[in-house]
């Protein structure tokens, strides 16, 4: 049986993906440093905190289920630890990216995320169309990157990713560079960005003198439409000529220009994972 080492089992996404592989054919080893996480691990999931360096040791895949900034420096306290042939799967790319992970050709790094519930994925479970992050009950997509290591161990890594983040709806193998241009710079530097200038906007409508209850359901039936029509989702539907007019007058009052170039040059998404391993 492949046993695995999870790092940060205690922690928010570490109890999430306890209770997934718990429920799987692997063998965990959970490693929880602070009490409060080997409380929450053994009262959510009924899991008992083992000795870091008992699980290292014993351990066919390492993941690691701790921040950004802190991956590099965790990942260099126990590289010497861990097995030859040994998989360490970290859950963001940032560190590996930024170069942040020790030099040991004997092992194999993957890199694996998740895209979260599709807005236009479906459910006829009203709770599972609750579940916005994804790994409990509605199906999500996920990105995995072989960063180094045989191929091999990619089908290994990406079934760990399945369970992990299940239900998961598509898998999609994307390099190391492809992942880090993802997140941070489409999802977090354009798509929060937006999503919060968004907020802004209506609560500006608000305190125009809109209620907010209206300016909720307008602005948010609106957005599903119009990102059905950009993302060609809906092909039959299109912009109107005034919103295309509107659209065309804003960009140049909202936008700067060339601002694709600024946010997803590589120097750019460079700088933006070091920045975060730095915390």
């Amino acid at each position: 049986m492949t046993k695995i080492a999870l790092l940060g089992a205690g922690g928010k996404m570490g109890v999430r993906l306890a209770r997934n592989l718990k429920a799987s054919r692997f063998d965990i080893d959970p490693v929880e440093v602070s009490e409060e996480g080997r409380a929450r691990l053994q009262s959510d999931v009924g899991l008992v905190a083992v000795d870091s360096n008992t699980a290292l040791a014993g351990a066919d895949v390492v993941v690691m289920a701790v921040p950004d900034r802190l991956i590099g420096k965790i990942a260099h306290g126990f590289i010497d630890k861990v097995r030859p042939g040994t998989a360490l799967i970290v859950l963001d790319a940032a560190a590996p990216y930024a170069g942040e992970m020790p030099e040991r050709a004997d092992l194999t790094y993957f890199c694996t995320h998740p895209c979260h519930p599709n807005i236009f994925d479906t459910s006829p479970d009203f709770e599972a169309q609750k579940d916005y992050f994804g790994g409990i009950a509605m199906p999500q997509g996920i990105v995995c990157a072989l960063i180094q290591g045989p191929e091999a161990h990619y089908a290994l890594c990406e079934e760990i990713a399945k369970v992990i983040y299940a239900p998961v709806a598509r898998s999609h193998r994307c390099t190391l560079e492809n992942i880090a241009v993802l997140e941070p710079a489409l999802s977090e530097t354009v798509a929060a960005t937006l999503s919060l200038a968004l907020r802004d906007a209506t609560d500006r409508a608000v305190a125009m003198g809109v209620p907010e209850a209206a300016a909720h359901d307008f602005v948010l039936g609106h957005l599903k439409i119009e990102l059905a029509i950009a993302f060609g989702i809906f092909p039959e539907g299109k912009f109107s000529d005034g919103a295309l007019m509107a659209i065309d007058r804003a960009k140049s009052v909202i936008f700067r220009d060339n601002w694709l170039d600024d946010v997803f040059s590589l120097e750019a998404v460079r700088k933006s994972v070091e920045e975060i391993c730095a915390g």
